[in-house]
């Protein structure tokens, strides 16, 4: 998917970008590609992919959440950006939080947003169980999202306790996931959640599997969750 195609592919969905737009996203790539060379931000460096596989697949949550209504979101685990950034990029008025475990990769990541100038984005080197924990954060999110970081039973417990009663935590995925769904039912039960839409589609040209589950907060998460960092995935609430 070349960038003409990527804006086609989303003008078709009704997302309009600016040239201006365009043009972040070119920065994006090539920063991300000229950074890859010194950490391990991703496999993926193929313009064409990146633009498919990161960008493209990032963007695909907004076909069906709609972000002109969410204020505040926390993308945990996000890595390079993904998919917060792109989303961010596409809707400059949200408040973009971003969580990730590894010190250089927030470093990309401010040198990323200072190149871009986006405003209202923040970075946390933390451990997702340690922010869920924080009282400055915890239950304070309109969505929070993941996208394929970990098993539906523990990426549940890493963001269920960030969102706010009556927000949602939107769950990205590659394979379809029933059967992750089942064994995590527990998990987002425990925790406050119930499933509320799930939406499954391919990305244009590869025609890869994608799935999208939406869980919407429905009470609060009780307070020993998340527990301490590692646990989660050692012991899932399963």
């Amino acid at each position: 998917m070349n960038p003409e195609q990527f804006r086609e592919q989303l003008l078709q969905k009704g997302i309009e970008l600016s040239d201006e737009q365009m043009v972040q996203f070119d920065i994006y790539f090539k920063m991300l590609v000229e950074w890859n060379e010194k950490m391990n931000l991703t496999a993926i460096t193929d313009r064409d992919e990146v633009y498919l596989k990161h960008f493209y697949d990032s963007i695909s949550a907004t076909f069906y959440v709609d972000f002109q209504k969410v204020g505040t979101v926390c993308d945990v685990g996000a890595g390079a950006g993904f998919p917060s950034i792109p989303i961010k990029i596409c809707f400059p008025n949200l408040d973009v939080t971003i969580v990730d475990s590894l010190q250089k990769r927030i470093t990309f990541l401010d040198a990323l947003a200072a190149e871009l100038k986006l405003d209202n984005i923040h970075f946390h080197h933390a451990r997702a169980e340690e922010f869920g924990q924080d009282k400055a954060f915890r239950g304070s999110f309109d969505l929070v999202t993941a996208r394929a970081v970990a098993r539906m039973s523990v990426l549940t417990e890493l963001c269920l306790p960030l969102v706010k009663k009556g927000g949602f935590f939107l769950a990205m995925k590659a394979m379809q996931a029933e059967q992750e769904l089942k064994i995590g039912a527990k998990a987002i039960a425990t925790l406050g959640g119930k499933v509320k839409d799930h939406y499954a589609f391919s990305l244009p040209i590869e025609e890869s599997e994608r799935n999208l589950y939406l869980i919407e907060k429905v009470k609060e998460t009780p307070n020993k969750y998340p527990r301490k960092a590692g646990t989660p995935n050692k012991q899932p609430i399963e």
